[in-house]
């Protein structure tokens, strides 16, 4: 089971993930703002934190920046807002996921359990790695070394955030093939569909944006979703 921090200034949304966590088997260590959790995290290891945008002291960005300097650990952000920038803004800093108020805690048990299924999968031992495995489009303009997870557009490494890397190589795997956003957001994120498709199509657009000139092998479907376009 995991040891979740859970940082919100209101008690409520507090107590209510750390009864369902706890009920789930989970660990639960509570900030009240960001202040705390910096210092929290600073000084202790956690599997997962689950923070809250809008607090005092220091807010969910800023401590997320912080926490960033000294761990890896995976956050999901909650946030009463939804504002593109707000999610754009937090993905950009290293955020795994994002979740609305009001929410489903069963729901974000969900997501806790499709994160920590990604971060702790078992490495391959060095016998059995396959050969790299490496794509390339536009003359080699756009490469994409699969095995070691890396993307270099014209001769240029390119840094992505871990889902932007994971939704780009599911992306290249089914390429010419039309995906809707229900099954971009089971088989990239790891949970059912729950309706939300704005964190995708958020991530498609930072994905574009990392591609440059490249983006035009992402083709919207209008009503559907996605496609990569390539030979």
């Amino acid at each position: 089971m995991y040891h979740i921090l859970v940082v919100d200034d209101e008690v409520r949304i507090r107590s209510i993930i750390k009864k369902y966590a706890e009920f789930e088997g989970h660990t639960v260590t509570e900030a009240g703002d960001g202040m705390e959790a910096v210092l929290l995290c600073r000084a202790n290891t956690y599997d997962v934190i689950i923070m809250d945008i809008m607090m005092p002291e220091l807010d969910g960005f800023s401590a997320c920046r912080e926490i960033r300097k000294v761990s890896q650990t995976p956050i999901i952000m909650l946030s009463a807002r939804g504002e593109e920038y707000d999610k754009i803004n937090g993905f950009e800093l290293g955020i795994d996921d994002y979740v609305m108020k009001p929410f489903s805690p069963k729901e974000l048990m969900l997501r806790i359990g499709a994160i920590m299924k990604r971060v702790s999968a078992p490495l391959q031992s060095d016998a059995g790695k396959p050969q790299n495995i490496v794509e390339e489009m536009d003359g080699g303009g756009l490469r994409a070394d699969i095995t070691a997870r890396l993307v270099y557009i014209d001769g240029e490494r390119v840094d992505m955030s871990p889902k932007e890397y994971d939704l780009f190589f599911y992306l290249l795997a089914n390429r010419n093939i039309a995906l809707s956003r229900e099954k971009l957001i089971c088989e990239v994120w790891g949970y059912d569909f729950y309706g939300d498709a704005r964190t995708l199509d958020t991530h498609i657009k930072l994905l574009r944006k990392s591609l440059g000139r490249y983006s035009k092998y992402i083709v919207t479907l209008r009503g559907v979703g996605y496609r990569f376009e390539g030979e």
